[in-house]
């Protein structure tokens, strides 16, 4: 998703039925959004997240599913 302006898609699978949260954070390390926090089912999923009303500037999306937990840069151009 990098850079992107001002909307990005975020996709993960995931291979059994668990609590799937995916929060979106700033460079301080701030909460902005919670896009995702709920169980969900084996697939795969898209969300899009629309960072409009954000400034440009670095920001970290984490993905936590089971025991599994991932941390990624997102660069925000306006």
């Amino acid at each position: 998703p990098n850079p992107f302006n001002p909307v990005t898609s975020i996709q993960y699978a995931i291979d059994n039925r668990q609590l799937v949260q995916l929060k979106v954070y700033d460079v301080l390390g701030n909460e902005i959004a919670t896009l995702v926090n709920e169980e969900k089912a084996a697939g795969n999923y898209d969300i899009n997240f629309n960072a409009s009303a954000l400034a440009g500037g670095v920001y970290f999306y984490q993905l936590k599913a089971g025991d599994y937990v991932e941390t990624k840069k997102m660069i925000l151009i306006k």
